[in-house]
């Protein structure tokens, strides 16, 4: 993915540039005398508002109109978009504006792109949404080509981007949101290369390899464990799993370990490197996506590089049982009776439901470590894209107050999610007449069930599970994604963990 350098300063208009961004807000257009409007407008004798009105442009989000200046100023063009109310404008909206202009530059050939922020969009926290701006920035940009011949591949123009603020914004804060911007950016594309990888390519030893990869240079801790290590553990849930497969499981665990941290945070992520559904098979079109199903795995290992560049003073650790499920004659079975690390055992009725069964052995690792809180991410439920769609993820929790920390991280993020309950009658659904549970209950409420199952593992601790399953990928471009793997959650696990601190 080609970066752009990012250049914050005070005055963009009068420099020169290939295209310069303005948003304008649906509040802005009846009138058209936004104060930076009203000069560019003013330069180009009228041109530029006659321009808005022939092309109905009302200042909706997702409208853009682009104007040549023919010489008449400094960039050659402005592009103008919408975006929507400006009360309802948050600084997480700037990152899909950040996306569409800089998508817009590079499709044009543009090298330089300048961005003027409408008046009265950084009122309220300029340094969030220069943050955001640069992320989606970022992230618009990104491509997964390298199986593409050259004559497919497109080309990134794009090489400066240079962003206004106000005069009273301290430099020295102004590059520090553009470098946590920066980061994070480059943390989700490490998560989407992840998710875009061809399972036949990214195998659970490959999966560890890049995890461990550089993780020393940032101080990470790395552990892998293989099959008989894990076996030593007690792991039988994770290894009847991997039992399928010709492919050898790995157990990833990474670790920041900063000195006096004010917390101790477990993630585990749901490290499925493909999902054929064992012998309760899947059919070809449900198979189609299942490289996808290690994105849970991809996020919590993504976001460690953050923690450790950003020194965050919490002691975390990202935990990613990976395996596949395959059919073979060493699969499970249905009807089988497990015993987890934990020493539950578990009934066999579904083999397809076979990311419950990695997370439990794997929660019940991260409960060793004693953590003050863990959190979980998988690709678990095709029953919580129905409840929810494709762009929204469902939140479960044992503790109220961590879910709603939880939850305030992720609009701070811009990452949709929404918390689901864990209704206790529910439970029901999953005894078993010989072993202590079973691995799945009814179709209906199939989210919620998964999510008891879950919960049974983690005890008191205060426990947040993540079903990611619909905007872990998507299957066209918006806002700052694209199609394939978006590297969803790995922004939110960031400002989550940023909030014990005021870094």
């Amino acid at each position: 993915m080609g970066v752009p350098s990012f250049h914050p300063t005070v005055s963009v208009a009068s420099e020169p540039a290939d295209i310069l961004g303005l948003v304008l807000f649906e509040e802005d257009v009846p009138h058209l005398d936004e104060p930076a409007f009203a000069a560019l407008d003013r330069a180009l004798r009228g041109f530029l508002r006659q321009s808005l009105l022939d092309e109905r442009f009302r200042g909706k989000s997702g409208q853009s109109v682009v104007v040549p200046t023919n010489g008449a100023l400094p960039a050659r063009r402005i592009a103008v978009l919408g975006g929507g109310p400006r009360a309802r404008f948050l600084p997480p909206d700037a990152q899909h504006l950040g996306a569409k202009l800089a998508r817009l530059s590079s499709s044009v050939g543009a090298r330089t792109l300048a961005v003027a922020i409408a008046h009265g969009l950084a009122v309220t926290d300029e340094p969030a949404w220069l943050e955001a701006l640069v992320r989606g920035a970022t992230l618009g940009l990104y491509r997964f080509d390298k199986y593409l011949g050259e004559e497919k591949r497109e080309a990134g123009t794009l090489e400066t981007i240079r962003l206004q603020t106000s005069d009273h914004l301290a430099s020295d804060t102004a590059t520090r949101a553009v470098a946590r911007g920066a980061r994070v950016a480059a943390a989700i594309a490490r998560a989407r290369d992840l998710v875009n990888e061809p399972a036949g390519v990214l195998t659970p030893t490959r999966l560890a390899e890049r995890a461990t990869e550089g993780a020393t240079t940032v101080g990470l801790q790395a552990i892998v464990l293989g099959p008989e290590e894990c076996r030593a553990r007690g792991m039988g849930l994770f290894l009847a799993v991997s039992q399928g497969s010709a492919e050898p499981p790995r157990f990833i665990h990474l670790s920041w370990r900063p000195p006096n941290p004010l917390a101790r945070v477990v993630l585990v992520g749901k490290g499925v490197t493909f999902d054929s559904g064992g012998l309760s098979l899947k059919t070809n079109d449900g198979m189609m996506g299942m490289k996808a199903d290690m994105a849970g795995a991809a996020a919590v290992l993504a976001a460690m590089t953050v923690i450790a560049e950003e020194n965050l003073p919490v002691e975390v650790h990202a935990l990613a049982a990976c395996t596949e499920n395959m059919p073979s004659g060493t699969a499970y079975k249905l009807g089988d009776v497990i015993r987890s690390m934990a020493g539950k055992t578990v009934e066999i009725n579904n083999t397809d439901a076979e990311g419950r069964l990695t997370l439990a052995d794997a929660l019940t690792y991260g409960l060793a470590l004693h953590p003050d809180a863990i959190l979980d991410f998988a690709t678990l439920t095709g029953a919580c894209i129905v409840a929810l769609g494709p762009h929204t993820a469902g939140v479960m929790s044992n503790n109220d107050d961590l879910a709603h920390r939880w939850l305030g991280a992720a609009r701070t993020a811009g990452e949709d999610m929404w918390r689901l309950p864990l209704p206790p009658r529910l439970m029901e659904q999953l005894k078993s007449d010989i072993a202590d549970m079973r691995n799945t209950g009814d179709r209906a409420g199939g989210a919620l069930t998964a999510g008891h199952f879950l919960k049974e593992f983690v005890g008191k601790t205060p426990w947040v599970h993540v079903d990611l399953a619909g905007p872990s990928t998507a299957d066209k471009e918006w806002g700052i994604f694209g199609k394939g793997g978006t590297g969803f959650a790995v922004a939110t696990i960031v400002e989550y963990l940023r909030s014990f601190t005021n870094v």
